[in-house]
């Protein structure tokens, strides 16, 4: 088959944009389905807090409110349940801290949903919330991981000892020990992975409903997976059988991982509608997103290299400290330990020994968030890297390059058993420095000078598993009676493109232009089944199975117009979206063949599923520039380039989008992001006012390329991307203030987010420190 115009590794225009931007997405803001009930949640204003509500009269009398809820009215359902535990080191289990629907006389954290008001509009409920008694008894809390270990730090849960979640360990200890015992150099930094608040454009929300005649219940919510979220709700919290559970979700205005888990509000509205037989709408804002959702990052790691004259690594130790928040969030402590099993990352490191810790503290609690667990592994590694070039006097691409696993040794074994079947570490970096033009840097640096300005150079590699875990059952493609195709799949997009990515998958085989395929996602009773969108999984994944879909489908109509035409099956092939005998004119169109009298629904139908073995590996090299102006602390980013390996590419302007949305990200948490707790547990940077979040002109034009080497383990190819811009330009950014602080003032050392405060801060240290006592 010849390239198709709008297949497999086209630049074509997502589809999904000309609906959305004339205003006709349909987002879970926009359902607003009449006679619906409006809920509003009552949130703890402390961290940490007895509180008793003295009575509901007060609230239950706001004309309009139909009913008030607090923890007792639901002590039938379950608890939100953690699906992430890790051992310890020892292979024992700490017990989880219980994390119930509602509050019930206990805060934890500056959010903690204590009580439900379920009105006739949404001001009566806001205003019966506001009007609900409730006495608080403020109690000492502790918002610092670090804190929150030492010995004399406030309990946050009984059952974990030094509020420690978990202390696992992986890697050789002897081993890593025997290394360091013998190295001619020892290099360690410690470093703050800040913590950061999604941000999605849209704000949750959510419609429950309940079957007047059958008591079958619906939630309509924006999320990343509408089939794990039906199952947790049903059999961990509602206790119900799936089937009695629908889940539907339409556009979603992003999601990064935040939007995967179960939160207190689906199950408390469902049980609403059930009790109440009415639609019940919730709609959060931008205040509640703060102390509503999962928070992302906010580690502190100790890092140590172990290397030999010639600067090769020897061995890796790790001590990550992860905060957790107040309760465990679904996947929460899978997060770091995961990271932790990309410690050693692109790099032949012969022994590693890594502890990683989850702390509890009466703060939001932590999941996963774009890259999750990796983007952190990363950044300790790169900034490491970097302390490791600078205190050895070799240049950031040297010993990269000198420590690199070679491509001629994949697959390759890590110390923590991942197994990288291809690529080119060394060949992404090199053209990196190429197209950054490193060589013209010292140039760019005085011209800088001369401006009283101060330049840096960032690099980072990275590695990242992506696409892992279960896989796509119940891909389908149906034609149509009018001769157009229907995508059924189990992932879901919050913003990806993937109405125009599977689109393309479909189009390579039947040839027919986009708007001629249909992609549906987000309803658990039309799809059977599906893992949702995360971990970089829907195209290495999503697209494999439409693959399959579409050439099952493709066979299934060849037998059908091969009758048709009185011809061979193998003497036909597919043009223009029409069955045609190879050499003549005589042809069937899709829509001829749904018409015939044989085409019966399951010859109308093609299936696809697919389950990886193992990961794929995406990496590549970020560099880039930056520029600080001394007098304010400001840091700009001047030049960013970038090449990566992503095994094969769909859609180039999707993938390069992906990449460019993941960098801004990073450079939103390298250098405004700050997320601020006081010592009592109050969030202070808890609006846009205070929460500083990356604007298009804080970045240059980002030159990218990619350098693909095709995945051995994807049957396409395929690595995901969806994360790795989020990996890479962390790091990046931050060793490029480093780099710029270290040149002029010998500053070895800054943390995330390098605000100009920061950065202000620490220039004028410096400088106070040089200044000679009287």
């Amino acid at each position: 088959m010849t390239v198709m115009k709008f297949g497999v590794g086209q630049p074509v225009r997502r589809v999904e944009d000309d609906r959305l931007v004339r205003g006709e997405g349909r987002y879970t803001s926009d359902l607003a389905p009449e006679n619906a009930l409006f809920a509003s949640f009552v949130r703890s204003p402390h961290a940490h807090a007895r509180f008793v509500v003295m009575d509901r009269e007060a609230a239950a009398a706001v004309p309009g409110v139909e009913a008030v809820y607090l923890a007792s009215d639901f002590a039938d359902l379950g608890d939100l349940p953690c699906l992430g535990s890790v051992a310890n080191a020892d292979g024992s289990k700490t017990p989880l801290k219980p994390y119930p629907v509602m509050a019930a006389d206990e805060a934890h954290h500056v959010g903690d949903i204590v009580a439900m008001i379920v009105a006739q509009s949404e001001l009566a409920a806001k205003d019966g919330a506001e009007r609900l008694p409730i006495d608080w008894a403020p109690l000492p809390a502790v918002v610092d991981a670090l804190d929150a270990l030492r010995p004399e730090s406030v309990e946050v849960f009984s059952g974990a000892p030094g509020n420690v979640a978990f202390d696992a360990h992986i890697g050789d200890r002897a081993k890593t020990d025997e290394a360091f015992a013998a190295a001619a150099n020892v290099v360690k930094i410690t470093i703050v992975n800040s913590r950061v608040v999604a941000n999605y454009m849209e704000p949750r929300g959510a419609v429950a409903s309940c079957d007047a005649e059958d008591g079958r219940l619906t939630l309509a919510v924006g999320s990343q997976g509408v089939h794990g979220l039906r199952d947790v709700i049903a059999g961990k919290v509602l206790k119900i059988p799936p089937e009695r559970l629908k889940v539907t979700t339409g556009d979603v205005g992003g999601g990064f991982g935040t939007r995967i888990f179960l939160y207190r509000e689906y199950p408390l509205l469902l049980a609403a509608a059930e009790r109440l037989r009415r639609l019940v709408r919730w709609q959060g804002d931008r205040s509640e997103h703060f102390v509503g959702d999962t928070h992302g990052r906010d580690n502190v790691a100790t890092a140590e290299m172990a290397l030999d004259p010639g600067g090769r690594f020897l061995a890796l130790r790790l001590d990550v400290v992860a905060n957790l928040g107040a309760y465990l969030s679904q996947f929460a402590p899978y997060v770091p330990y995961l990271g932790a099993t990309m410690a050693t990352g692109p790099y032949a490191i012969d022994a590693l020994s890594a502890r990683v810790r989850g702390v509890y503290t009466h703060t939001v609690p932590v999941d996963a968030y774009r890259g999750a667990g990796r983007p952190e592994a990363a950044y300790v590694l790169e900034r490491l890297v970097d302390r490791c070039a600078r205190e050895l006097d070799l240049s950031q691409e040297a010993i990269r390059l000198r420590n690199f696993v070679p491509s001629h040794a994949m697959p390759y074994q890590t110390q923590t058993a991942r197994t990288y079947d291809v690529g080119d570490f060394g060949g992404a970096l090199t053209r990196c420095v190429e197209k950054a033009d490193v060589a013209g840097f010292e140039v760019r640096a005085q011209d800088s000078k001369r401006r009283g300005m101060l330049r840096g150079l960032g690099v980072a590699s990275y590695i990242e598993c992506t696409a892992m875990g279960a896989g796509e059952a119940d891909t389908s493609l149906f034609l149509e009676k009018d001769g157009t195709l229907t995508l059924l799949i189990g992932t879901q997009s919050t913003g990806q493109g993937h109405e125009t990515a599977y689109a393309q998958v479909v189009s390579e085989q039947f040839d027919v232009p986009l708007d001629r395929i249909r992609v549906v996602q987000g309803d658990s009773d039309r799809i059977a089944s599906g893992g949702g969108t995360g971990g970089s999984r829907s195209i290495p994944i999503g697209a494999v199975t439409t693959a399959r879909a579409a050439r099952a489908l493709a066979d299934s109509l060849t037998d059908l117009a091969a009758d048709r035409l009185e011809a061979a099956a193998a003497d036909l092939e597919i043009v223009d979206g029409r069955f045609r005998i190879v050499g003549t004119d005589r042809s069937v169109s899709l829509a001829e063949i749904a018409l015939l009298p044989a085409a019966t629904p399951d010859r109308l139908r093609g299936a696809g599923s697919y389950t990886p073995d193992m990961a794929t590996y995406p990496n590549g090299t970020h560099i880039c520039e930056i520029e600080i102006d001394p007098e304010t602390g400001v840091a700009r980013l001047q030049r960013y380039a970038i090449v990566d390996d992503f095994g094969a590419t769909l859609n180039p302007l999707l993938l390069e989008g992906q990449v460019h949305g993941g960098v801004a990200q990073a450079v939103g948490q390298a250098l405004m992001e700050r997320t601020v707790f006081d010592g009592d547990g109050q969030l202070l940077t808890a609006s846009f006012m205070d929460y500083c979040m990356p604007r298009a002109d804080d970045f240059p034009p980002i030159a990218f390329e990619t350098r693909n080497v095709p995945s051995t383990t994807n049957p396409m190819g395929f690595k995901g991307a969806g994360e790795a811009g989020s990996i890479g330009a962390t790091p990046a950014v931050v060793n490029a203030v480093a780099d710029a602080l270290w040149r002029a003032y010998g500053i070895a050392d800054i943390d995330m987010p390098a605000t100009p405060q920061a950065v202000f801060r620490a220039i004028r240290g410096a400088e106070a420190s040089k200044r000679p006592t009287s």
